[in-house]
């Protein structure tokens, strides 16, 4: 499943200690959320993320798209981020540890919610457990022909690779994207072949 960024903003929010921050759009807090409830507010924004992506008449419901979320969830290690702004819960990722890397498995934004910077924060905070983790190699899979989206990812900081797969579910092409945690992309491109594979650190 292809994480999305929706509505990234190019300027990224500074970081702070309870992942708490005000805006014009109001207070905006990520934090890890368990239960099935949590995992159903991230099931249904995916939907409405990804009908609006792919100008779908109607998005899924909750129970189409919940079983993706689970499955994700039982991997070890897993983390579920909720992004609420005034207690309403306007976008999540999921991730979980890989051998070497951090994988994000899912990042979306409610749509009306695109361009409020939700995004921005989620991927701080995403960046934040992966040094909780002791990982410094975030990966995900990005549709390869959603280019609105690689933007988003290369303004901050992703690499893409040579490493392409095609999605069992929807049948579409998925490009590997990288990003070292704490430097700038050239650093990033440093440590990650061509072949989208991480060079040992020395």
């Amino acid at each position: 499943m292809v994480p999305q960024p929706l509505g990234h903003r190019d300027e990224r929010l500074a970081p702070c200690e309870d992942d708490r921050v005000t805006d014009s759009e109001g207070v905006l807090h990520v934090s890890e959320a368990q239960g099935s409830d949590s995992a159903m507010e991230a099931a249904l924004i995916w939907a409405r993320a990804r009908a609006r992506r792919d100008k779908e008449p109607e998005p899924a419901t909750g129970e189409n798209t919940m079983p993706g979320i689970q499955r994700r969830l039982s991997l070890d290690g897993a983390k579920l981020l909720l992004a609420r702004r005034d207690g309403r819960t306007v976008g999540f990722a999921l991730l979980a540890p890989r051998a070497r890397t951090l994988e994000v498995f899912y990042l979306a934004v409610d749509p009306l919610a695109w361009g409020s910077g939700v995004a921005s924060r989620l991927l701080l905070s995403v960046e934040k457990h992966a040094q909780d983790m002791g990982r410094d190699i975030l990966e995900l899979w990005v549709i390869n022909d959603n280019e609105r989206v690689i933007r988003a990812y290369e303004r901050s900081g992703w690499l893409g690779t040579d490493a392409v797969m095609r999605d069992a579910a929807s049948g579409r092409i998925e490009r590997r994207f990288l990003r070292h945690v704490g430097q700038d992309r050239s650093s990033c491109a440093s440590a990650v072949r061509s072949d989208g594979r991480v060079r040992p650190a020395r």
